[in-house]
């Protein structure tokens, strides 16, 4: 027995029908909005970007027919449009969820229980990376680096921090996103919708509530450079140099309280190891060749 070419999903060569156009009144808000975008830009071609994220913002994801609005407006080939919405991941190829969550599987978040976390919601909803919920409500992606290692291991909901997660602790996340009970970031604004989040990275203000007056932080990990060169004392090491390094001591470390940034995050403060105390459990390390 054969199969035809289209039922193996075999391309024949024959062009791809136009996207279609949206609905009059769609396209009409759509543009108004546009303008509104190019019009910050000296360049309107600059202006793709945001156009993007705006026309994800009507279906949830950049479809054809989004790409060709953009094209249209900026005067662009759609092959132009493509290229750019194809090549940063934060534009959906493909219907999603209410709420995009990204798990943090870079090294930190990974050995602190990244990994762990991903296989386990993975398991609890059912569906691989990039998939989404049969209830349309979570899409599950394992995302490169959220820029938030001092709270490691982190999860990302439509670009909100959840800092510090366990699996338990995200299981319960998508479960009470599903159930559509309140979710509240570890900071940063009020949580949102995909498609909400996508209009606000177009460049349009958030109009909920305390939502603008509500701000995120890093920690003081991440602020350490930044206060170094702003020429703030150094602080005092948590780790001694190698032997033959300059070491600097608190000039009375009896009564010496570490501050904040001495001790940044419960990773960066020293841990006793069976190489450095003696008394650890796992007994000291035996001397090479014993």
């Amino acid at each position: 027995m054969t199969t035809s070419s289209s039922e193996r999903g075999v391309s024949l060569g024959m062009p791809q029908l136009p996207a279609p156009a949206y609905p009059d009144d769609v396209r009409e808000r759509l543009e108004r909005d546009a303008r509104e975008i190019i019009a910050r830009y000296p360049d309107s071609r600059s202006a793709l970007l945001p156009l993007l994220h705006l026309v994800q913002s009507e279906e949830g994801h950049v479809t054809r027919t989004g790409m060709q609005f953009c094209a249209d407006v900026l005067e662009l080939t759609t092959a132009e449009v493509t290229a750019v919405a194809t090549f940063y991941t934060m534009y959906r190829r493909k219907p999603s969820g209410d709420y995009q969550v990204g798990v943090c599987t870079n090294t930190l978040c990974a050995v602190m229980g990244g990994d762990a976390i991903f296989e386990a919601l993975q398991e609890h909803l059912a569906v691989g990376n990039g998939q989404t919920t049969a209830d349309d409500k979570v899409t599950l992606e394992h995302i490169e680096c959220n820029a938030a290692c001092d709270f490691a291991p982190v999860v990302m909901v439509n670009w909100e921090f959840f800092d510090n997660q366990t699996v338990e602790s995200a299981k319960r996340l998508v479960d009470d996103l599903r159930d559509g009970r309140v979710v509240s970031p570890t900071r940063g604004a009020p949580l949102c919708t995909f498609k909400e989040t996508a209009r606000i990275l177009a460049g349009f203000p958030d109009e909920r509530p305390g939502a603008v007056e509500a701000s995120g932080s890093a920690g003081p990990a991440s602020l350490v450079g930044l206060r170094l060169a702003k020429g703030e004392t150094a602080p005092a090491r948590v780790v001694h140099p190698r032997d033959g390094g300059p070491h600097r001591e608190p000039h009375d470390r009896a009564a010496h309280e570490p501050s904040p940034t001495e001790h940044l995050s419960s990773h960066d403060a020293p841990q006793d190891t069976s190489a450095s105390d003696p008394a650890h459990p796992a007994g000291p390390d035996a001397e090479e060749g014993e």
